[in-house]
């Protein structure tokens, strides 16, 4: 029908004319109550965005003569942040005469790389950026997720 008609069709109704598809061959629309279309629109956006999950990107930071205890220590939070389903970026910092000796850092990496392999897998490999080195980690498509944590009352204490 033709636009001034179906304007007027639209005042009789209390409703608005809405144009849906202005490229088409004649230009398609449609009476609606365009406020509560919007409405919709909105809440099916905030709908979708509820059930996304941000992934962020941790970091983690090592130095070339990292002690056992340390390297185990950060490692354990490294599988914790993959199990949350967070990305990992282990860095190691050079200073000095460590520049010097860029292996070391790399066999760091690398064993970092090698341990956690069931859980996640190198997205980059290991390369060196001025006085830094860095791997960036995800977790494993196949990995098992995580049990959601569960947080226990605390004993009501008696006095």
């Amino acid at each position: 029908m033709p636009p001034p008609q179906a304007l007027v069709l639209a005042k009789q109704k209390g409703l608005d004319l809405v144009e849906i598809s202005p490229n088409a061959v004649p230009p398609v629309c449609r009476i609606m109550d365009y406020g509560k279309y919007q409405y919709q629109e909105q809440k099916r956006a905030r709908e979708a965005k509820r059930h996304q999950k941000v992934i962020e990107v941790k970091e983690i930071k090592f130095r070339p003569k990292v002690d056992e205890h340390d390297y185990q220590f950060k490692k354990h939070h490294i599988e914790r942040f993959i199990e949350d389903g967070d990305k990992v970026k282990a860095t190691i910092f050079f200073r000095g005469r460590e520049m010097a000796h860029p292996e070391i850092g790399h066999r760091i990496l690398m064993r970092l790389i090698k341990d956690l392999e069931e859980l996640a897998v190198a997205e980059t490999m290991p390369r060196q950026e001025g006085n830094q080195m860095h791997t960036i980690l995800t977790g494993k498509k196949g990995a098992p997720k995580p049990k959601p944590r569960v947080e226990t009352p605390e004993p009501a204490v008696k006095e």
